[in-house]
């Protein structure tokens, strides 16, 4: 739902709001936040908040003190687990610099930028997201274990699987928070949860992403249980994987492109790779159980780095390299400039292979360096942000 400014503080008097938060993302896409009081939202939406950039993962090299938090009335929610009374809302913000222009270090504006691209060439693009995470018990003290919270397998139902509570109320907390979410289902892993969500414009796709994980944090703490959405969170179990759904339509004709897009990503994906996959974790995770590590794709949907299916005239991409220690919003951006370069040159996917095809990089420290030469990255990405993700 759209709202203007007027509109939220409008609701913030009416609704007894006490307390706004106003969130924002490291580079790696941690959310992070500031609270502030009713009477202080009118001066964040004109002139912003204050933060200490420096101290912000990626922002270590900002030229100013000080970044300003302008916050996206479009993206107001309601922490549903806070108090009737005395409300609690969240919005996600925008960063800008003391001159007033969008810090262009920041993801969100990265992403806003891809967008834009792509509309000034007549593409649209969306996204759909499987994030798969695990539940884990917590010790008497509160800390968390890796005991899994169940010994259930992929699609069981109670009692066996005794996470189903548990996604229950995240899908209806998501929901009263303004999301959609698809399904869900336990998966492989003991005590790991997978939820979907249907294709959305890029920027909700990912604040999307933001919120759900925040969701399921917050539950699974409720619950007296941890949520792990790291890539390997127990060495001889699946993974986590974080698999995209691309969709790309011309505007102007509605032609499906998506296949141009999917050859473009396919040809940029050993330089982008350390943005998706930016952990030491994220390596086990390829190549394990059903993780692809190679650059290829198959309608069959195994292992491969794509599934590709054209069914009744539709065609369904999926990437399946990410996982959720990713940035959201440097990964929408970076997989719509990659699918652009395809689009444009109307690239054609490479030939449907299981062997023979090269291999993802294998390390962070080989991704990272792919990352570090690759003109298309430095294009693309912040030095500063680049710098970040490279450090070995």
């Amino acid at each position: 739902m759209d709202y203007t400014i007027e509109e939220v503080l409008k609701y913030i008097e009416e609704e007894d709001v006490k307390f706004i938060r106003l969130a924002f993302r490291d580079a790696y896409g941690i959310q992070k936040n500031i609270s502030v009081s009713p009477g202080e939202v009118k001066k964040a939406f004109e002139d912003g908040a204050p933060i200490n950039a420096r101290v912000i993962a990626g922002f270590e090299d900002c030229p100013y003190a000080s970044l300003y938090l302008k916050p996206d009335p479009d993206t107001l929610a309601i922490l549903p687990w806070r108090p009737d009374s005395g409300r609690v809302l969240r919005m996600f913000c925008d960063v800008y610099t003391p001159d007033g222009d969008v810090y262009l270090a920041d993801s969100r504006a990265l992403l806003k930028k891809a967008v834009d691209e792509a509309k000034s060439k007549g593409i649209e693009f969306r996204f759909g997201t499987e994030a798969e995470f695990y539940l884990f018990l917590k010790d008497d003290e509160g800390k968390a274990t890796k005991i899994p919270y169940d010994r259930a397998g992929y699609m069981d139902i109670a009692p066996l699987d005794k996470c189903e509570n548990v996604r229950r109320e995240i899908s209806l907390t998501i929901e009263s928070m303004g999301l959609t979410p698809e399904r869900s289902h336990h998966e492989r892993g003991p005590g790991q949860n997978e939820l979907d969500f249907h294709y959305g414009k890029p920027l909700k796709a990912a604040d999307q992403m933001t919120t759900f994980k925040m969701v399921v944090n917050t539950i699974a703490d409720r619950y007296g249980l941890a949520a792990d959405f790291s890539p390997m969170p127990l060495p001889d179990e699946p993974g986590n994987g974080y698999h995209i759904n691309i969709y790309a339509v011309n505007r102007e004709n509605g032609e499906d492109v998506v296949k141009y897009a999917a050859a473009g990503i396919i040809e940029k994906i050993r330089d982008i790779t350390i943005f998706l996959n930016p952990t030491d974790a994220s390596y086990a995770r390829l190549g394990n159980n059903t993780a692809p590590d190679k650059v290829n794709w198959s309608s069959a949907g195994e292992s491969e780095l794509f599934y590709i299916e054209t069914r009744k005239g539709k065609t369904r991409v999926e990437l399946r390299s990410p996982d959720a220690s990713s940035n959201p919003y440097l990964v929408y951006a970076l997989l719509i400039y990659a699918g652009l370069s395809g689009i444009e040159r109307k690239l054609p996917l490479p030939e449907e292979m299981t062997e023979g095809a090269a291999f993802l990089p294998g390390s962070r420290r080989e991704a990272g360096k792919l990352a570090m030469e690759s003109e298309f990255v430095k294009s693309i990405v912040p030095e500063g942000i680049i710098k970040e993700y490279t450090k070995f």
